[in-house]
């Protein structure tokens, strides 16, 4: 990511990577889940100081990691390291949004969001409330 340390991540790095990692867990990127992810990256506070230059470089390395058996823990490890608990639930409610953005959830974003919300610890009723609104908001 950087010139000092290229696995060093932002947490908004982090936001990014759980994003971008959603949107290809089914092997199949979606027009509407890259448009979520540069609308969120564009339009949220937690991205005002964000570079967005940095999007390229954090998704190859999302997709590096995806093509490693243990990639997803790596990810999963990366993102513990670097994304401030405060970030947890913003994380996973961007995460939902990207997975609902098509209007369809396909079983490997389903997967994956189980496991964001377990690595993360998010609470189930807290997880509920954050999908409900997902789905409110990408209803056609």
């Amino acid at each position: 990511m950087s010139d000092q340390d290229p696995h060093l991540l932002t947490p908004q790095d982090c936001l990014v990577a759980l994003m971008v990692a959603v949107s290809a867990s089914d092997e199949n990127i979606r027009t509407a889940e890259l448009v979520k992810i540069q609308n969120a990256v564009n339009m949220l506070p937690v991205f005002a100081d964000y570079d967005t230059d940095r999007t390229n470089a954090v998704s190859q390395t999302v997709y590096d990691l995806f093509e490693q058996e243990d990639g997803l823990d790596a990810l999963f490890g990366l993102i513990r390291d670097n994304l401030p608990e405060r970030l947890f639930e913003t994380a996973y409610a961007l995460a939902c949004d990207v997975a609902a953005a098509d209007g369809q959830l396909h079983e490997p974003e389903l997967r994956l969001l189980e496991e964001i919300r377990y690595e993360l610890n998010i609470d189930r009723l807290h997880a509920a409330g954050i999908e409900r609104g997902a789905r409110a908001r990408h209803i056609t």
